[in-house]
C-alpha cells in the first residue's frame, strides 16, 4: 500500500490541474521565490477554488504532508518559511 500511496501522490503532484506550477518550485532554496511562484500560479489559474492564499497554501501543504518523514529537515524549514512569505504576499494585495 505504501508504494501505491507514493505513486498516487507523485501522480497528483505531477499532473494536478489545480495549479500550474513552475518546474522544481519545491526544490528552490529561496522561500520568497517559492511563495511568489505559488501565489502567481494561484492568481493565474482559472480552475482555482477559494482565495489565492487558500489555493497556494493548499498545494504547499500537500507537498509537505506527502513527503512526510522523508522530507529533509532543511527542506522542511525552507518550505515552512515559504508559508510565512506566502501569507505576507497575500496580505499585501488581497485577491
Amino acid at each position: 500500500m505504501v508504494g501505491d500511496a507514493r505513486k498516487w501522490s507523485r501522480k497528483v503532484t505531477e499532473t494536478s490541474h489545480a495549479l500550474d506550477l513552475e518546474k522544481g518550485v519545491f526544490t528552490w532554496d529561496d522561500p520568497k521565490r517559492i511563495a511568489a511562484s505559488l501565489k502567481r500560479a494561484a492568481e493565474e489559474s482559472p480552475r482555482r477554488k477559494g482565495t489565492v492564499l487558500q489555493s497556494a497554501m493548499s498545494i504547499l501543504n500537500f507537498y509537505i504532508n506527502r513527503a512526510g518523514r522523508d522530507l529533509d529537515p532543511e527542506r522542511r524549514k525552507i518550505l515552512e518559511q515559504a508559508k510565512t512569505e506566502l501569507r505576507a504576499l497575500c496580505r499585501e494585495r488581497p485577491d
